[in-house]
């Protein structure tokens, strides 16, 4: 199977650099799928598991948010957060998750409501994708 490069960047590290198979990135507006040759692309990247086929191999990574480019040269995820799934701690995401209620029970009807309510979903059914993955 062909492959391309793939870089993985938070702002504290770089969380994968190499030649891969395939990525499967959760986008803001759909995951999509990444593999060589795929046409260039900008994309929003929302809180979710991305992961990566290298060498037959699935890695998934917690993302939360960010930005996807595809190039000629291949891909480049710029994300707030990445981070293994061994390493991501569960409890914070679970006070953010708190937190955002709280704060959407104090915004007015409207627009920025419509906003948070979606940010809240992403980072809950991440929560949720995270459940599911430590009971395999």
């Amino acid at each position: 199977m062909a492959t391309f490069h793939f870089d993985l960047v938070s702002p504290e590290k770089i969380a994968f650099s190499g030649e891969v198979e395939q990525v499967d990135v959760p986008g803001a507006e759909g995951d999509f799928g990444v593999m060589a040759g795929h046409a260039p692309m900008i994309a929003t990247v929302r809180p979710g598991l991305l992961t990566i086929t290298s060498n037959g191999r699935q890695e998934r990574l917690a993302v939360l948010g960010g930005l996807a480019e595809i190039t000629a040269s291949g891909l480049t995820v710029l994300a707030v957060v990445a981070t293994s799934l061994a390493e991501f701690d569960r409890a914070v995401l679970a006070r953010q998750i708190a937190e955002m209620e709280a704060a959407i029970a104090k915004i007015e009807p409207g627009s920025a409501l419509d906003r948070e309510i979606e940010r809240l979903d992403h980072f809950r059914t991440l929560q949720m994708q995270l459940n599911a993955t430590a009971m395999h």
